[in-house]
């Protein structure tokens, strides 16, 4: 895939970067801004460039139509702010506001358009209405640069389609998350870790069964553990589970035997009778009280498993090991991303949820060799599934695009 370096001389041109500013916001505030931090790098390369920059990206889920809520006014200002630059914001995505601020943009300025969601052909089904709106965001540029890795595994208008229609290529962003996750499959150095956690086993099963073979462990927390425990015979009280997927779990534990994977699963729990952050004991994993909900891994099981980790050279982390936002629940989390932070090799944060952990737990980005901006994204190239947003890129390079 072509990048940012290939396209040549820039200036005076104007280059539409779809990037992915879905940020969690309480009203107008933002509470995370670490995939606006994350876009910031590409940003500036061009503008300094001078090219004149349009970003477009979405926020939330509106349905198609503009929603005040779901604004990304508060994330233009946020990123003028890290940019320490102005950056103008259009109240609409390829409408006469988008057109004027597009037709008036300077060389090294930058402006955000509003939410591409608030038009129904960004994620529409019909590809001859995802294709309209594609050739009106077409149409305010001369150049599309793909960096919201979050989003390229979606074909949607503003990923997938524009993508023909422009001359095109990878960000900083794109490009820095595939090396790091070509590394996490194609050939990486050992011993390698595989940390697994969330809520469900069904929202992992692809990242299992293609790591399994990939892997020398596979450490299992969170609430997907539950599944596991009670597939061995174990009782797990009133803690999360599925039921339809303990065959799954059995064959999981007997496929990493057969392979030679070292599969952990904790040895004690933390368990409260509700789901609150009070009344919080710790028992053998294979002695939860019928009347007790599982909400996080044991002291015992977070060292086993940070030891496991720091005994790694490559490391990656995919859900919370507990309800890490209630602090009786949060010491597994914490210690597994403490133990990332030691790992003498490559260290990576699968996003979502796992971002958000160790962020709100006081690591900072630095400290992980890699934090993804996209979870979903990360899981599905994990998963060895092919991702839109990337396929097309890879289709234009070759025929010469």
């Amino acid at each position: 895939m072509k990048t940012v370096s290939n396209l040549g001389d820039l200036r005076g041109k104007r280059v539409l970067v779809r990037s992915d500013l879905n940020v969690p916001l309480d009203g107008a505030t933002i509470t995370d801004d670490g995939r606006v931090r994350a876009s910031v790098p590409t940003i500036k390369l061009l503008a300094d460039s001078g090219a004149r920059v349009l970003v477009t990206a979405h926020l939330g889920r509106p349905d198609g139509a503009p929603d005040a809520k779901y604004s990304l006014a508060p994330v233009a200002e946020r990123l003028g702010e890290l940019l320490g630059a102005p950056v103008q914001f259009a109240s609409d995505t390829v409408g006469p506001e988008a057109q004027r601020v597009a037709a008036n943009l300077g060389d090294g300025e930058v402006a955000v358009l509003e939410n591409v969601r608030f038009n129904a052909g960004e994620t529409s089904k019909d590809e001859a209405e995802r294709g309209a709106f594609a050739d009106k965001l077409a149409a305010l540029a001369d150049v599309f640069v793909s960096d919201g890795f979050g989003v390229v595994h979606r074909k949607q208008a503003s990923v997938y389609d524009i993508a023909t229609r422009l001359p095109a290529a990878v960000g900083g962003l794109v490009e820095a998350e595939v090396t790091v996750l070509k590394r996490l499959t194609e050939d990486p150095e050992r011993p390698y870790t595989v940390v697994l956690g969330g809520s469900k086993v069904s929202d992992k099963l692809g990242v299992i069964d293609n790591l399994l073979a990939k892997a020398d462990n596979l450490l299992i927390g969170g609430g997907m553990v539950f599944t596991f425990l009670k597939a061995q015979g174990h009782e797990v009280g009133t803690s999360l589970l599925e039921e339809d997927q303990l065959e799954i779990a059995r064959g999981y534990i007997q496929q990493a035997a057969d392979q030679g994977v070292r599969l952990v699963l904790p040895t004690d729990i933390v368990v409260a009778p509700e789901f609150k952050d009070a009344d919080a004991s710790t028992v053998a994993a294979d002695a939860i009280p019928a009347d007790q909900l599982g909400l996080d891994i044991g002291p015992d099981s977070a060292a086993a498993f940070a030891d496991i980790i720091r005994g790694s050279r490559t490391v990656f982390w995919n859900g919370p090991m507990g309800v890490f936002e209630m602090a009786s629940f949060a010491a597994g989390t914490k210690a597994v991303a403490q133990a990332l932070t030691e790992v003498d090799g490559l260290s990576v944060v699968g996003g979502g949820d796992s971002a958000a952990a160790v962020r709100q737990l006081g690591f900072s980005d630095d400290q992980f060799g890699h934090i993804s901006t996209g979870g979903g994204a990360s899981l599905e190239y994990l998963e060895g599934k092919t991702l839109p947003g990337l396929a097309v890129l890879d289709q234009q390079q070759r025929e010469g695009n």
